[in-house]
């Protein structure tokens, strides 16, 4: 996976096309009532942190499980976006393209 519209010494021989996946993940009291004294004395908030570094690298690791089922040996233009569903619930999208490598 690579973020580049092309791999350096190598071949792209086939597109595959657009693969996606993504992540849903929902906050939890704890979390929040974290995040809420987090605001009144300043700083990281940990466990949001944690939650959607877990979150990235579930979608990620689902976009490399599509893209093999596709038949692909890379992803370029990788891409990773973020947001929120509803109120207390966000989404992590990955997506780029499939590719086949001579």
């Amino acid at each position: 996976m690579t973020t580049a519209d092309h791999l350096p010494g190598e071949q792209i021989v086939r597109t595959l096309g657009v693969v996606s996946a993504n992540s849903v993940r929902a906050r939890n009291v704890g979390r929040d009532l974290t995040a809420a004294f987090r605001n009144i004395t300043g700083g990281e908030v940990g466990a949001y942190r944690d939650l959607l570094t877990e979150s990235r690298e579930q979608a990620l690791n689902r976009l490399e499980e599509k893209a093999r089922e596709m038949g692909a040996d890379a992803i370029i233009a990788l891409r990773v976006t973020s947001g929120e569903v509803m109120q207390g619930v966000s989404e992590i999208l990955a997506y780029g393209t499939a590719v086949k490598l001579d």
